[in-house]
């Protein structure tokens, strides 16, 4: 029975029940209806992160010029090859590696990433496949919000692995480890067994080892096993043959903490040369119009990018904004861009939601372009910041690439 039967129902006998036995059906109904509803975000707000759905998955396509691509998802109790699960990233949505901020182009394909994922915002716009029916393998919430490695969610977590055992032979090579999830949540959860071989990155403090690296030191034996005491290690997990069954190998290996920041500042580095060139994505709240096209634009600053990149958007200094799509891309920023001034920078919220960074700027031009209409996406280029256009694959040429086609997945 649909919503529409039910009401119909309780209008021919709303005489024959008492009211408050009809109040009781409605709620348990719609309630239930509710929770089993995929969210659809709203344009112009940023969702309640309590609406999404987690999945975790190894990534296995990137189109990183229009921020979407498919996971192969792992499905508790699902033992059977399934589809593919095609993901496009909000505008907003943030993404992390080796616990700093970055970009799809920086993950290896094959890495196991979690994410946060809702319905298309536009079913009629959706860069990728809308999904119907019931797959576990394919669920219809394709528009991710986050997408994050296994250290970058431990480390958002308060988390990190306990090395319990080494065990090193010829035909296969194992690392027992656990990670326990007290409060719950997304990822995996208790003792875990992987396999280590010769590919492993190793690392340790400023080094970058192997597995020979350390039996050669006796850190771990050349045959046989090795107990540990509970170590504090992370990992970054790949594909395994038997990943069906919930196995993994281990990509990398991070012995310490310093370890860890090494990986995160270079990580941290590499996104800021990202940022820098491609320019401070955000939203256009509102706008002031002056006269002779003169307009105060309020944008918010979209969440997820180094805090040094935040601030450089200083009051008084001028810029430069073009317009964008929901993939990001611009067209030609450097010329068709509007230098302006930022008149203000104000912390909006103090716990701002997933996505957006909790700054609002007003920022004016002498000319307001169709792209900076309230609601949409635009790039913003603080003073100090190159004025340069991205790689002509990055740049929107034509009107048909504001909205790519989510074809290339059905081939």
């Amino acid at each position: 029975m649909n919503r529409a039967q039910l009401l119909n129902l309780i209008k021919i006998n709303r005489r024959r029940f008492p009211g408050y036995i009809l109040l009781f059906i409605l709620i348990g109904f719609f309630g239930e209806v509710h929770g089993d509803e995929p969210f659809r975000p709203e344009a112009g707000t940023f969702p309640p992160i309590e609406e999404a759905k987690a999945y975790r998955g190894e990534l296995v396509f990137v189109d990183h010029v229009n921020r979407r691509g498919s996971l192969r998802l792992h499905v508790n109790g699902h033992f059977q090859e399934g589809r593919l699960h095609h993901f496009a990233m909000l505008p907003y949505g943030e993404i992390h590696y080796h616990g700093a901020p970055a970009d799809l182009r920086d993950i290896p394909i094959g890495t196991v990433l979690y994410g946060l994922f809702y319905l298309p915002p536009d079913p009629e716009t959706s860069a990728v496949p809308n999904v119907k029916g019931n797959d576990k393998t394919a669920p219809p919430e394709t528009h991710a919000i986050l997408l994050e490695d296994g250290p970058s969610l431990c480390l958002r977590k308060g988390k990190a692995w306990k090395l319990k055992e080494v065990d090193i032979n010829d035909s296969e090579s194992h690392l027992t480890a656990r990670l326990d999830r007290a409060d719950g949540g997304e990822g995996l959860d208790g003792e875990h067994q992987f396999t280590i071989d010769a590919s492993t990155r190793i690392w340790r403090g400023r080094e970058l080892l192997g597995l020979e690296d350390l039996i050669t030191e006796g850190f771990w034996p050349a045959s046989g096993k090795k107990l540990f005491d509970g170590q504090d290690i992370q990992l970054a997990l790949t594909w395994h043959p038997r990943y069906l069954y919930q196995q993994f190998h281990v990509s990398d290996l991070w012995l310490d903490e310093t370890a860890m920041n090494v990986a995160m500042e270079r990580q941290r580095q590499r996104h800021i040369r990202h940022i820098h060139t491609r320019w401070m994505p955000a939203r256009v709240d509102t706008i002031q119009y002056g006269e002779f096209g003169q307009a105060t634009i309020t944008a918010s600053l979209f969440g997820g990018m180094d805090d040094n990149l935040y601030a450089d958007f200083k009051p008084g200094i001028g810029g430069k904004m073009a317009a964008a799509e929901n993939t990001l891309r611009t067209w030609w920023p450097d010329h068709d861009g509007m230098d302006g001034k930022i008149l203000s920078v104000e912390t909006a919220e103090k716990d701002p939601p997933l996505g957006s960074s909790g700054i609002q700027i007003q920022f004016e031009v002498p000319l307001i372009l169709e792209g900076f209409r309230p609601g949409r996406i635009v790039r913003i280029r603080p003073q100090g910041w190159p004025n340069v256009k991205p790689p002509v694959e990055e740049r929107v040429r034509s009107f048909e690439e504001r909205w790519p086609s989510p074809d290339l997945f059905l081939k």
